[in-house]
């Protein structure tokens, strides 16, 4: 007996008890079906957590003040130096850095800001005109602060989206208008393009002003010798290759400033934005990998099904197999076909399973604004292949049997 002949009388068999097939291949539609959901859910995740990495600059190196441990919050080193402005400009210098294509100290802290009668309270950023390059940032109205308004101390200030919202009704013009920020008047010049909410917060609650404006006038950021303090160091290396090596050039020029010694720890710490992305995106593969496998047993029970199925359908048909046997089939021709049979079964419920996927991860990309489940072809195999596997190994037991029954009894059986 040729293949096609075997798959054609299994689907002949099938076709005899619809109800029952349709009810059976159950398990391995919904299997099927959520394997490719949360596969493509948890691709979608971690789309939208290395989108987020991005978005906030490329080829980013963040210097900040401590040392990280374990994973925690920085923590200063005792005698140890903060960042300062010295330390950007240092960084800065071609001959100390030559990977480092652009560098943006920034000094923030919260702090209240208000107009009229209106009031907010964003992440005022004291920052230099370098802060949009590195950060990927444009401005959707006026300009951003420029070397002028940073050599002059000037009391001018870019507004995000959220602040604007705040402070301004809707028929407000801001640029022009004056706000204050602890109670110092500055002139709005710009406002940032929208970003919207994200793991970092909400980026949109930010006031930008000059740094110098922002050490001078606003926060007390002197250190003991007299120099001025940055909260981070943005640094852009000049492509993804060289970012190790800038970050290398980095760590050993901040050590001999700080004067640290040959054996003693840091006290900074240079994060490699393309090891958080290669952290978060092992993290995000991982999740992934155990809602595949949370809805592989759905596949497992839908096996089971085909299994219990199939063992019913020998015994209904005892005597055909008995018949087949006199007439000459041999114990592999049984044993095939009811195989094929199984395999058919798994396997329209798996392709069924696979548009039930499709649909249910369009509706949560529906039902998301910021997840957006991806569907990959090797999700789409993967859980073909599975249930194609599942209806083989549940159908191996139901057609061995099939096949070792003696043709005399079978055909005796009532």
């Amino acid at each position: 007996m040729n293949l096609t002949e075997s798959v054609r009388i299994a689907l002949r068999a099938l076709s005899a008890n619809k109800l029952r097939s349709a009810l059976t291949m159950l398990g391995i539609i919904i299997g099927v079906g959520a394997v490719i959901t949360l596969l493509s859910v948890g691709k979608g995740v971690e789309n939208y957590v290395i989108s987020q990495f991005q978005s906030i600059g490329s080829n980013l190196l963040f210097v900040v003040p401590g040392r990280l441990d374990q994973g925690g919050p920085p923590h200063r080193r005792r005698g140890g130096k903060p960042l300062t402005m010295a330390d950007a400009e240092a960084i800065a210098d071609p001959f100390n850095v030559p990977d480092a294509v652009a560098v943006a100290p920034e000094l923030s802290r919260y702090a209240t800001v208000t107009r009229g009668k209106k009031d907010a309270y964003p992440d005022v950023r004291g920052v230099t005109p370098e802060y949009a390059q590195v950060r990927n940032w444009s401005t959707q109205l006026g300009s951003f602060i420029t070397r002028e308004d940073v050599s002059a101390y000037a009391r001018v200030a870019v507004l995000g989206t959220t602040v604007v919202k705040r402070l301004f009704d809707d028929d407000e013009y801001p640029l022009g208008q004056t706000i204050k920020i602890k109670g110092i008047p500055f002139r709005v010049i710009g406002v940032m393009e929208e970003r919207g909410g994200s793991g970092f917060g909400d980026e949109d609650n930010t006031v930008f002003v000059p740094i110098t404006t922002a050490q001078t006038r606003l926060f007390s950021s002197r250190t003991a010798s007299g120099e001025y303090q940055v909260s981070v160091i943005y640094v852009q290396a000049a492509s993804e290759d060289r970012m190790e090596a800038a970050q290398q050039q980095i760590t050993e020029l901040l050590r001999r400033r700080h004067g640290i010694a040959y054996q003693d720890d840091d006290d900074f710490t240079v994060i490699n934005q393309a090891d958080i992305i290669s952290v978060f995106g092992e993290i995000t593969a991982a999740l992934t990998l155990f809602l595949g496998a949370i809805a592989a047993i759905s596949l497992l029970v839908g096996g089971i099904g085909i299994m219990n199925i199939m063992l019913v359908s020998v015994t209904e048909r005892t005597r055909e197999i008995g018949l087949r046997k006199a007439v000459g089939a041999k114990r592999r021709d049984i044993l095939l076909q009811f195989l094929i049979e199984a395999i058919v079964l798994s396997m329209i419920g798996g392709f069924i399973g696979i548009l039930l996927g499709v649909a249910g991860a369009q509706a949560i990309s529906r039902l998301s604004e910021n997840l957006h489940p991806a569907i990959t072809l090797q999700s789409v195999l993967l859980a073909t292949s599975f249930s194609a596997v599942v209806g083989l190994f549940f159908g191996i037991y139901p057609a061995t049997r099939a096949a070792r029954l003696n043709p005399i009894e079978a055909l005796r059986y009532e």
